[in-house]
């Protein structure tokens, strides 16, 4: 599991991260490895600004200092970053777009699960868009677009619809879980203005599935 460095200049670095790599370092000794720390053996000023999940693939964007961590920060918080994944999901989805609006919340005594709660639930969106249908396996290659950025948002969200996404060993049912090695979601682009001077920056890595 090795990231490529798909971008680095004074202010930020975007790396492209393996599935089953953390993005930071986790608690159990065996996942201190993580892309943050091989990033900063390369670019040691190199600060965390957001994070995938383990079993997902593809684009994180660090800062390199503390100002342009503030700055993407905030990018983040006021919903200027831009973001799509591409995944692939148990059966065949009817509509060819749709938007999903379902509040999410944590699985306290399931951690750290998350689940549709109406009532203590955080607002949570995700755009979709079907790219292909494999009427053979009854799967079904989606876009995704969260429009919020809530814990494991797209992975719920899509179980929710009744779709859950291949490999998830967390929200999906055992037979679907194990119909492919690693959880098919993958971070495949992500657009900002960049830090230092609001130059557009968009970059886009395809999924290795």
């Amino acid at each position: 599991m090795i990231p490529v460095i798909v971008h680095a200049d004074a202010a930020l670095v975007v790396a492209d991260k393996p599935a089953g790599l953390p993005t930071v370092p986790g608690r159990p000794a065996e996942l201190h490895d993580c892309l943050w720390e091989r990033v900063r053996a390369e670019y040691a000023d190199a600060l965390v600004v957001h994070r995938l999940d383990m079993a997902t693939s593809g684009l994180v964007l660090f800062a390199r200092g503390i100002d342009a961590q503030r700055r993407l920060g905030d990018a983040f918080a006021q919903r200027r970053v831009h973001k799509r994944y591409i995944a692939v999901a148990d059966g065949l989805l009817a509509a060819d777009a749709g938007e999903i609006d379902l509040p999410l919340a944590a699985d306290w005594p399931n951690r750290p699960r998350q689940v549709v709660d109406p009532v203590r639930g955080k607002p949570s969106q995700t755009r979709w868009q079907v790219l292909a249908r494999d009427t053979a396996q009854r799967r079904t290659r989606v876009q995704l677009e969260p429009l919020t950025g809530r814990s494991h948002q797209l992975r719920v969200h899509l179980a929710a619809l009744g779709h859950p996404l291949l490999g998830d060993a967390l929200y999906a049912p055992p037979d679907v879980a194990a119909a492919a090695p690693r959880l098919l979601l993958h971070a495949s682009e992500i657009g900002f203005a960049h830090p230092a001077d609001g130059t557009p920056m968009h970059f886009r890595r395809p999924a290795p599935f």
